[in-house]
């Protein structure tokens, strides 16, 4: 048999034949500008970025480019899915070529700052060539156009860019001496690059080195390498190839080749005798001009040579500038304004005339004034250093060029360079390696294949080459596989002497030397030239002769003419009746198992040796009709057996290994049985199959008791031994094999999935262990596999001569390396040696080991370098050991050599742990941190830990666990996965659940008033975030209700007529405030304001403006701004837009320009205007609109708030008189838009005290009218905007203000407010105010009324919160009668206001405070509101006590709203509602005459503003129910303003949906005192008092506050329980509070912390906006929980330690929408009707799903279960495999471990991931703990109970399980266990209890406590001393040691 295993005549049987076409065809053909079809290549995927989802699910698919005249078409598919364009690009010119390339942008030159690291950015980019530019297209988007200054021949992509071949003609010859040779090949690194000519670097012949350009015509470069970087060329004139190696220049070259630019000819060749030569010798000498190397075409321009001697030439550079565009340019600009065209441009007075010039081709422009007569030189940027020449051959060949170069790895990764000589029909392969410091590559002889046609399969690591026989033949490397065998083609004809073609046969084309590439155009439609990127043919040949088909060389049998397109492992085949079939070439193995023993036996053979090994395999495996999936392996072990020199039909188990059929030629096939009856053969080979010894391990076969049956060994089997052919070629390396398999055997343990390979492979290792004698592994698998050992018992004997030709490599140990005993010995802090590993094929035990050491023993060296002390590596060449490691041989000194070792290595290790163990710098969580920091980087996934046997998996879940707590902010996303904290990795995800139009259907669709969608559309507020706004107030349709309160755009009952409708918007903006984010390419929709009336009660509309009724000019001018600004404050902060789409908004028409107008302000207001490019803030100005010019000024100053910006300033100030030189010229400006002006400069110097500017503004409080008509009306608002302006810039500096006392700031606002002479007007302006105002005399003293707000105000922003009382004082209200008839009530209200914000610390929020603001006169003749008759008095005004009542109380509110705004204060919620309560009561007492309706109403507007303020976004349903009520009142004195005021109310009452809150910082104050200036407009047009603009500045004060918990995997909002915790304070101490999330959160200023769902960098967050935590226990979303009861069902639950036994598993819907969890449930935890012995497992489940979901740890679910199930396994005896004790004991050793004891120690309460591990701990490794040993604590969960029965279930049911052992033991001793330690065979029965007993107990094995010297041992002490060098536990020697002492009836416990 196994001389068909050395068949070389094998067939490869090809994967499936498909008719191929190029996908672009059909599409091209499509195209409006398909012409003549060019099909050019082919690409394999992994090779172009994957920027579409279909690479991440489906690697395997082809990438096409498809040129077609000018159109190239990039398709894309696979054979599962039908192809599709990608793209297509057209361009203006025919398409010469297109490739893929990859561009490297340095860090400093990308834009993208933000990427870690000094790595390079890799742009992918398509590129096509045309006849005069070059087009790249990048994968993200940009395209670029680079001009070519030369025809080019060719394009290569390289590793650091193009490569550009300039079209060189045969008949050009070498320049004359005076002429230099212009370079043949430049570089372009970047699209934005200059194009620079390429240098080669020449060794000299003493040393010296001289840097040259590439500028020898006769060299053509046939291929290009990215890895290695690479270039081949062909020399023309000598026929030789030669590689170079393509690098950066070097600075020191770069220099050189600018200053002696000695120009190279041919470089190899640099004697060759010519005019070049001598004219370079000349330059060398230094006798020769040291011009430019391009001075032969810059001369045209530059008149440097015109007739004077070439020696007067300057040696400074006069070349032109390469590139006009460089990186910083833009991309667009033409080719026509490429300066560097001329630099490349042929002279028409060349030489040659037969040379075409360039230099009049239109797309080339020669005009002088492009150049400058000094620029600076190209500096080169490549260089390429030659690397290896060909040989030359004896007989020249000429036209030798190779037409395909590829490079080809064998199966053993050894790289080949191969290059098709055609004219030959020659393959030349050279061999290409590394040298050891990579900084070189050494190449090797040239190995010639026959071939006419070769193309590399790079997926298999071997090339395919066409013979010129027509025969398909397989190459690994220069090693022949076999011929490949085309299922549905013929075979080639073998008649090959017939002249005459038949006319039936498929007529092929040869190659000629003549014609060497006319082949490959045939008579199809495209020229076919398609090949992968490395690879392209000489596409110069391309357009040469049409093809003419020559019959006289013509023959027969050649069907196949070329091969093309390889990608991964299919190729192309170009059919000779000019059609292409696509093929598969198989794999060398699909099964997972071959292919990881593949790759470990290739790693430790010799090269040659490996590759012979995987061609004998690959024949065997891909002969036609060869093996399916599952007869893989069984193919596998008979081949390698055999090739070992195994007789595989002489042994039972090979023989007998199924194959299904495989007609395969390594298996001989089975012989025909003559009789149909069958036989006893045939009961024989059954009974022998693996079928049957897998049935009889099945647990089935156990539970029916049936009798194992035995094959009778047939005599032939064992009466002769069997032995090895010791000439086979891997016999001499069994022993490396067999250590390479095991190794691979402990790498699948790590995999919980690879079960069924772990016992088809410890069978062929039990024989190999069996036949080289070594007992210690046979005894080690008999441990892991009891059931499978016991059934192969034949050995093959080796004798001693033939083990002499066995090589024993250095790393074979004596002792099987175990990965599970490795960490066991490292939880028990023993010493351990280093792990043995294969690099790239151990990587899962790489993994743990490192791991282990890192966070068991808390080594942190051990993961930073790749050469870890606790790794052995192991390769092939190198056998070098490290100290620690010695190779242990058989026998007893041997043993001992290595128990010595170990214990020194033990005290070693013990050393380093108590190192470890007092590390004060290593905290435990930071080794948890860096254990999975670690594992992430090298590819660790969540995946992975699935599939990690669940004791190995327990330390790093344990990290993952600690790190989950407390994760860092700035972990990568990596991390954040792997540890369960997705929410941390969406971090960056914007706050706003939707971005635009709203992506999430509405949740409430269905309780939405039923309107018209069209007019539903134009309100403006179809962009709130439903989703949230639906979890927050879920209860009620309040959100609807506002929604319908605040809508403009429908028309309303003429009764109510439009004064309401017009004051709607402002409350509309801030109920939408930053809910959307625009389109860049759609207009923001501004909602219509609809100012038509419904008349009853027909309800005919009628319109405002129809001419019927009498309305005010510029009624809805005002109104229309809001609408503006309403509908801008809708765009979110954070959204992209930029100046282009600002002015795209700009109406048509001019009736909306005042929302225009709004629009700007709103775009200042939330940040985007600064984004406005000056030239358009200019072209606004200039209109002279004065709405759009209040807009501008006011939204730029909001968006420099603070900044002191110069240019804003110059802004303002042209249009603040103040504050141009008294010499300007007067400007008209408009006295609304100066007020703006005023108001923003306020803002620009918010908070800075800036003298200049505080000085003009508190002159202009004061300013008087005139000089003549000027300044005469609305003064008040002018003065109030100085008063505010002052505060702002003096903003809480109190009487700190450094340079101002000459100013007497309080002092001059106190005379402004009480009155008094008015001082001299001083500074620049007293000229202008010498003439009085033609209108208006106020004399020399000063005008309160207009004075006194602006200096009320300006006081309490100065002296904000310092608690000032001098000042205070001066702001209390007369408390005398006399004095009170001197102030309007109004100013009472602002004084008090005043007042209060200055004694900020004693404002509070009770009846008691608020009063004791009223002075005692007028609280002693207080009218009742409930008196019938008014009270008369002659001494008091009771009107004026009234009026000042009223307002004194209303401005004590309104500080109480200042005070507590945001922050949803019960105490003074209840206060301001009382009062509010209280004013409406007293509008329709009697005694409302007294103090007037319009002042009570203007009263209860102020008290619903503070209302409204300090429930700010909360939607308090009394403070709706109030707005509501108000909004229905329309008769009366309700006006515009009051309208305002309540919209305004209402619109605060639910800020930003409900997202918004507001602040009480110093600027959040001076915004809102803007915004809420308590004197509201009599109509629309009204801004005497106040500038009606202003009202929406409350913005600045607004900051996101909700906290929106979100579920991270669906995304959704939810529920959840937060605890939140203040800071102390004077007023309160530290207190805690439990809010239901999404909540509004208070200021974060007064928190201490935040906990709850990890709410982590909660402040960080919200600084940025985002604001969301993630979903856990007990939390979920709207849609699963509309009212939050289950959440709160579940946090009860949860927090409050209730009996488990209460938790039915239908409650699991509270804490977890987990589908996985529900079934589990729904299967596991339903009781059903007589339960019987399964209600036992039902309780346990239903525990274990509890634990689970409340400790939020569900991923533990499956440990739990293999936990129960192994320990029920146990119980019944059926461990037919040992693994799942393995994990039972690393858990607990785990839970013992020193590491983990002082982890708990430190932090007791963190960390915990298995319930009850202190029960655990304390019963863990107490053999004698009975079963009645009690909990330790004293309220243990459920759990922890479980955790406890299934520790003491190992500690107590083992020795149960042994208690069948006793009566043995009384008649004389425990036979199992003494015959196994007397190294004879137990009994059958027994075998897996021993193993399991064995494994737990650590027992050594015979030969370990032979080698110990146990023999004389006499007692208890000698033995512990002895066995303790063994590692062996006490408890283990307790078991042992009377069967040692020879008492064995002391086992008995």
């Amino acid at each position: 048999m196994s001389d068909h295993c050395d068949e070389r005549a094998t067939m490869i049987a090809a994967g499936d034949l498909q008719e191929f076409a190029p996908r672009g065809r059909e599409q091209s053909r499509r195209h409006p500008s398909a012409l003549s079809l060019q099909l050019r290549r082919l690409q394999p995927a992994p090779e172009l970025c994957s920027s579409d989802g279909a690479s991440g699910l489906e690697v395997d698919y082809d990438e096409e480019l498809y040129m077609a005249s000018n159109v190239v078409i990039w398709s894309k598919g696979s054979r599962s899915q039908a192809s599709t364009v990608y793209k297509a690009f057209t361009v203006d010119s025919p398409v010469l070529q297109a490739l893929w390339c990859d561009f490297t942008i340095s860090q400093e030159k990308s834009e993208k700052a933000d990427v870690s690291g000094n790595e390079e950015i890799v742009e992918k980019c398509i590129c096509i060539l045309q006849n005069s530019c070059i087009n790249v297209h990048s994968m993200e988007g940009k395209d670029y156009i680079a001009a070519l200054p030369f025809q080019v021949a060719n394009v290569w992509p390289t590793k650091y860019g193009l490569l550009f071949e300039r079209s060189s003609f045969s008949h050009e010859v070498p320049p004359s001496p005076p002429r230099e040779p212009l370079p043949t090949m430049f570089s372009m690194l970047h699209p934005l690059d200059e194009i620079t000519p390429l240098v080669w670097k020449s060794g000299g012949v003493f040393g010296s080195s001289r840097v040259q350009y590439v500028a020898d015509h006769t060299l053509r470069i046939v291929f290009l390498s990215a890895d290695p970087s690479i270039v081949m060329t062909y020399d023309t004139v000598q026929s030789l190839h030669t590689v170079w190696a393509l690098r950066r220049v070097k600075p020191e070259e770069q220099s050189l080749v600018l200053k002696f630019p000695e120009q190279g000819g041919t470089p190899q060749h640099m004697a060759t005798s010519s005019s070049l030569t001598a004219h370079l010798r000349s330059l060398s000498k230094g006798d020769s001009p040291g011009g430019s190397p391009f001075q032969n075409y810059s001369s045209i321009h530059s008149q440097s040579r015109s007739g004077s001697s070439p020696n007067l030439q300057s040696r400074s550079p006069t070349i032109s500038n390469m590139a006009a565009l460089s990186r910083s340019h833009s991309p667009a600009l033409g080719v026509h304004s490429f300066s560097g065209v001329q630099r490349f441009n042929f002279s028409s007075s060349a030489q040659s005339p037969r040379r075409p010039s360039v230099t009049h081709s239109p797309n080339s422009i020669s005009n002088d004034s492009f150049l400058m007569p000094e620029t600076e030189p190209i500096i080169p940027e490549l260089c390429i250093d030659h690397l290896w020449t060909e040989t030359v051959p004896s007989m020249r060949e000429k036209n030798s060029q190779a037409s395909k170069v590829f490079i080809s790895t064998d199966l053993c990764g050894q790289k080949f360079l191969c290059f098709l000589v055609e004219s030959q029909l020659q393959l030349r392969c050279v061999k290409i390696q590394e040298s050891n410091d990579k900084s070189q590559l050494i190449f090797g002889s040239v190995t010639n294949i026959p071939a006419k046609d070769a193309a590399p399969v790079e997926g298999i690591d071997t090339l395919l080459v066409l013979e010129g026989s027509g025969n398909l033949v397989l190459y690994s490397g220069v090693v022949r596989v076999g011929k490949v065998f085309i299922p549905g083609l013929p075979a080639p004809s073998l008649t090959m002497s017939n002249p005459m073609p038949r006319p039936s046969t498929p007529l092929d084309s040869v190659s000629t030397p003549s014609k060497p590439l006319n082949k490959h155009l045939g008579p199809l439609e495209e020229s076919m030239l398609l090949s992968p990127v490395p690879e392209l043919r000489d596409s110069s040949k391309l357009h040469d002769s049409p093809y003419v088909e020559d019959c006289t060389f013509q023959q027969l049998g050649t069907f196949i003419q070329a091969l093309r397109d390889p990608v991964h492992n299919r190729v192309t085949l170009e059919l000779s009746n000019n059609t292409m079939v696509r093929i598969s070439i198989p794999e060398i193995a699909t099964s997972e198992l071959v292919k990881r023993c593949l790759q470990g036996v290739k790693a430790i053979l010799p090269k040659e040796t490996a590759v012979q090994m995987l061609v004998k395999w690959y024949n065997a495996y891909n002969a036609p009709g060869g093996p399916n999936y599952h007869s893989e392996w069984n193919l596998f072990v008979t081949c390698l057996m055999n090739m070992m020199g195994y007789n595989t039909e002489r042994l039972c188990w090979t023989r007998n290994l199924d194959f299904e059929g495989s007609l395969s030629p390594v298996i001989a096939p089975k012989k025909a049985r003559p009789s149909e009856t069958g036989s006893d053969e045939d009961w024989e080979y059954l009974l022998s199959s693996a079928y049957h010894r897998n049935f009889e391990s099945h647990p089935i076969a156990k539970a029916l008791h049936l009798d194992p049956l035995e094959v009778s060994a047939s005599k032939d089997d064992f009466s002769q031994s069997l032995s090895l052919d010791s000439s086979t070629l891997l016999f001499s390396h069994i022993p490396a094999i067999f250590f390479v398999l095991h190794l691979i055997y402990e790498e699948l343990k790590l995999n919980s999935l690879m079960g069924e390979g772990l016992r088809s492979l410890v069978v062929l290792l039990v024989q190999l262990a069996r036949d080289l004698k070594l007992e210690a592994y046979v005894d080690y698998y008999y441990r892991d596999y009891p059931a499978l050992v016991k059934t192969s018992r034949q050995t093959c004997i080796i004798d001693q001569v033939q083990t002499g030709f066995m090589l024993h490599p250095s790393f074979f140990s004596a002792e099987p390396p175990s990965i599970f005993q490795w960490m066991s010995s490292c939880l028990r802090g023993e010493g351990v040696q280093p792990y043995p590993y294969l690099p790239g094929i151990c990587e899962r035990s790489k993994l743990v080991v490192l791991s282990v050491a890192l966070y068991i023993l808390g080594d942190e060296s051990a993961v930073l370098n790749e050469a870890s002390h606790y790794l052995y590596k192991i390769t092939s060449g190198k056998d070098t050991l490290p100290p620690s490691w010695k190779c242990l041989k058989l026998g007893k000194h041997g043993i001992n050599t290595a128990l010595s070792s170990l214990g020194q290595r033990k005290q070693q290790m013990e050393q380093d742990d108590n190192q470890c163990s007092f590390k004060s710098s290593t905290s435990v969580s930071s080794l948890a941190e860096k254990l999975v920091l670690w594992m992430t980087s090298v590819g660790f996934t969540l995946r992975d830990l699935e599939s990690l046997p669940f004791g190995v998996a327990l330390p790093i879940r344990d990290a993952i666990y600690q790190c989950r707590e407390q994760p860092a902010s700035d972990w990568p996303e990596a991390v954040c996965l792997l540890i369960g904290r997705q929410d941390l990795s969406k971090q960056a995800w914007e706050g706003s659940l939707q971005k635009g139009k709203s992506s999430v259907g509405s949740v409430l669709s269905s309780d939405i008033p039923s309107a018209a969608d069209s007019e539903e559309d134009e309100d403006g507020m179809n962009d709130m975030n439903e989703e949230v706004m639906s979890l927050i107030w879920s209860e009620d349709l309040r959100v609807q209700e506002v929604r319908r309160l605040l809508q403009s755009a429908r028309p309303v009952r003429v009764n109510v007529l439009c004064q309401r409708t017009m004051a709607l918007p402002v409350g509309r903006g801030m109920f939408t405030l930053f809910s959307y984010h625009p389109v860049p390419t759609e207009q923001l929709p501004i909602p219509k304001l609809n100012l038509t009336g419904r008349a009853p009660p027909r309800n005919t509309t009628v319109d405002l403006n129809s001419g019927n009724i009498d309305v005010p000019p510029n009624m809805a001018c005002w109104a229309s701004f809001h609408n503006g600004v309403a509908a801008g404050l809708k765009i979110a902060p954070a959204s992209q837009i930029d100046s282009a789409w600002i002015v795209y908004n700009k109406p048509k028409i001019a009736e909306l320009a005042n929302e225009y107008a709004g629009f700007l302000m709103a775009l200042g207001l939330n940040g985007h205007l600064t984004k406005l490019a000056t030239l358009n803030i200019h072209d606004y100005l200039t209109k002279g609109h004065e709405m759009t010019s209040i807009g501008l000024l006011l939204g730029v100053s909001a968006a420099k708030l603070g900044t002191m910006d110069m240019a804003i300033t110059r802004l303002l100030s042209i249009h603040v008189p103040a504050l141009l030189p008294p010499t300007s010229t007067e400007l008209d400006v408009p006295h609304n838009v100066q007020v703006a002006a005023v108001v923003g400069i306020g803002l620009v110097y918010q908070g800075t005290a800036h003298r200049h500017t505080a000085e003009v503004l508190l002159a202009e409080i004061g300013r008087p009218p005139g000089p003549e008509m000027e300044y005469c009306t609305d003064r008040e608002s002018y003065s109030l905007a100085a008063g505010l302006a002052l505060g702002m810039v003096c903003l809480g500096h109190g009487s700190n203000l450094i340079g101002m006392s000459d100013l007497n700031v309080p002092e001059q606002l106190y005379q402004y407010m009480v009155g008094g002479h008015r001082r001299f007007q001083v500074g620049m302006h007293r000229e202008k105010h010498k003439s009085p105002s033609y209108q208006i005399k106020e004399g020399d003293t000063i005008n309160v009324d207009v004075t006194c707000p602006g200096a009320t105000l300006a006081l309490a922003m100065i002296y904000l919160k310092t608690n000032n009382r001098s000042i205070a004082d001066w702001l209390k209200a007369p408390d005398t009668m006399y004095l009170l008839d001197f102030v309007k009530p109004e100013f009472l209200m602002l004084r008090t206001l005043a007042r209060c914000l200055i004694l900020w610390d004693d404002i509070l929020p009770n009846s008691k405070w608020v009063n004791s603001n009223v002075p005692q006169i007028i609280r002693e003749n207080i009218i009742s509101l409930h008196a019938t008759e008014l009270p008369s008095s002659e001494d008091l005004s009771l009107e004026t006590l009234a009026q000042a009542h009223v307002y004194i109380i209303a401005g004590a509110c309104l500080s109480l709203g200042f005070r507590f705004a945001g922050s949803e204060n019960l105490a003074a919620f209840q206060c301001l509602y009382k009062y509010a309560t209280d004013f409406l009561k007293c509008l329709s007492a009697p005694t409302a005459s007294i103090t007037g309706h319009y002042n009570l109403e203007t009263c209860l507007s102020v008290l619903l503003l503070a209302l409204a303020m300090v429930m700010a976004g909360s939607g308090n349903l009394k403070v709706l129910q109030l707005c509501r009520f108000m909004h229905k009142k329309t008769g009366g004195e309700m006006n515009y303003g009051f309208h305002l005021a309540h919209h305004m109310a209402l619109g605060l009452l639910f800020l930003g949906g409900g997202r918004y809150s507001l602040s009480t910082s110093n600027s959040s104050i001076a915004a809102l005192l803007c915004a809420l200036y308590p004197h509201f407009p009599v109509h629309s047009t009204d801004n005497r008092y106040h500038l009606q603009a202003l009202r929406h500045l409350y913005v600045l004060a607004a900051e996101p506050r909700l906290l929106t918990p979100v579920d991270v995997d669906t995304n959704t909002p939810c529920y959840a329980l937060i605890e939140v915790t203040y800071k102390g304070t004077q007023w309160y101490g530290e207190a805690t509070e439990e809010l239901m999330a999404p909540t509004l959160l208070p200021e974060l200023h007064l928190l201490k912390q935040s906990e709850g769902p990890p709410v982590l960098g909660i402040i960080n967050r919200f600084k940025q906006g985002n604001n969301s935590s993630p979903l856990r226990a007990g939390q979920l979303s709207y849609k699963e929980d509309p009212m939050g009861w289950r959440s709160l069902l579940a946090q009860t639950v949860t927090h409050h330690n209730s009996e488990v036994r209460a938790f039915k598993p239908e409650a699991i819907s509270a804490f977890t929408s987990n589908p996985a969890l529900f079934s589990f449930a729904d299967y596991f935890c339903k009781p059903a009707v007589n339960m019987g012995q399964k209600q036992e497992i039902l309780d346990l489940f239903s525990s274990i799903l509890y634990e689970c979901v409340t400790q939020e740890n569900p991923e533990m679910l499956p440990t739990y279960i293999a936990i129960d199930q192994a320990v029920r396994r146990l119980e019944r005896q059926e461990m037919s495999e040992t693994f799942e004790l393995w994990q039972m004991k690393l858990v607990l050793e785990f839970f013992s471990s020193r590491s983990h004891q002082e982890r708990m120690s430190r932090n007791p309460t963190r960390g915990r991931i298995f319930p009850g591990q202190k029960q655990t701990v304390t019963t863990a490794g107490w053999p004698w703990q009975k079963e009645g040993g009690q909990k330790t604590t004293s309220q243990p969960t459920c759990c922890g109970e479980w955790t406890l029965q299934w520790d003491l279930s190992v500690e107590i049911l083992l020795p149960k399980c042994q208690q069948r052992y006793s009566l043995c033991l009384a008649a004389g001793g425990d036979v199992s266990l003494h015959s196994y330690l007397n190294g004879q065979a137990p009994e059958e029965s027994q075998l897996s209890m021993l193993a399991c007993f064995l494994i737990y107990y650590s027992v050594p094995t015979p030969g370990q406590l032979a080698a110990g010297g146990l023999e004389g041992s006499r007692n208890f002490s000698e033995l512990l001393l002895k066995l303790r060098r063994l590692h062996v536990p006490v408890r283990a020697l307790l078991r042992l040691a009377p069967l040692l002492l020879g008492n064995p009836q002391a086992m008995v416990l």
